[in-house]
């Protein structure tokens, strides 16, 4: 009787791979091509990714959230290393479902979605983010009330992959900088259902234009990480917390999720071609 394929994680190990049944190292779109059972592995590698965060939250946590900066050469080697496997493990998760033509389920958007917040902080430690939108176009609130409305403004709609973000427009012209978050739970007035679809639509079409004729990866790599990372940020069990709930369990919320975080690292794989190798852990 042959084997079956199995997961390679060990207690100083970041992330996990998959080996083929004569313990090769593989990546999980690779093997669901030729598996007699594909549609087991989806639920195991979503499986392995959880307990992968939950080990990364506790080793990582502190410097993803601020709480200590990330100063030795060693701790900014690991948040390296952590962001470039769960990017490839998302990435790997998305393309498989492809091959095997089912569409992700709720849990799906859950767990990649925490795995991609953990994976944007880790970019963000370490300065490596790419370019937000709108950046260095809008103004400094300082301190106080800001008093306008809030606007979903693309950088330039007939270049999608551009990004887009929310601003506060104010009466006398000035646009200052907004969040998805600052909407839902800090202002008044707020239409949230509608604030929601329009975030959903926008993540969509700049997730879709991404590697567009004429795009620049880098800057659209950060158009769809700041998107993704905003809504991300909206959705966290707490404001504590890095795991992400989706209210009403929403489906397409996780779809979205899911479709978007393939499509940031798709990208960012043009700018850093080793990104989806496997295995990616230091040493091998």
């Amino acid at each position: 009787m042959s084997g079956r394929p199995s997961i390679a994680q060990t207690d100083e190990q970041i992330g996990f791979h998959w080996l083929t049944d004569g313990g090769r190292p593989v990546g999980l779109t690779d093997l669901v091509r030729t598996d007699p059972e594909p549609e087991r592995l989806l639920p195991t590698h979503l499986a392995a990714l959880d307990d992968a965060l939950i080990d990364a939250a506790g080793r990582f946590g502190r410097l993803l959230g601020g709480g200590e900066p990330a100063v030795t050469e060693a701790q900014r080697l690991d948040l390296g290393e952590l962001h470039r496997v769960l990017d490839r493990l998302c990435q790997e998760y998305a393309a498989a479902l492809a091959v095997v033509e089912t569409e992700a389920e709720l849990r799906a958007g859950l767990i990649v979605g925490t795995a991609q917040l953990i994976a944007i902080r880790a970019r963000m430690v370490l300065g490596v983010s790419g370019p937000t939108p709108l950046a260095g176009t809008l103004t400094d609130p300082g301190v106080g009330v800001v008093s306008g409305h809030g606007r979903l403004v693309f950088v330039d709609e007939s270049t999608l992959w551009r990004g887009a973000r929310w601003v506060v427009q104010a009466e006398h012209g000035a646009r200052y900088p907004l969040t998805l978050s600052m909407l839902l739970f800090d202002s008044s007035g707020v239409n949230k259902d509608a604030a929601l679809d329009e975030h959903r639509a926008a993540l969509r079409q700049v997730a879709a234009a991404a590697d567009d004729t004429g795009a620049d990866p880098f800057v659209s790599a950060g158009s769809v990480e700041w998107l993704l990372y905003d809504w991300l940020m909206a959705h966290r069990e707490s404001g504590s917390s890095g795991a992400i709930e989706l209210r009403g369990n929403r489906l397409e919320d996780a779809r979205l999720i899911v479709a978007a975080a393939d499509a940031l690292v798709r990208t960012r794989a043009l700018l850093e071609p080793t990104l989806l190798e496997v295995p990616t852990r230091r040493g091998q």
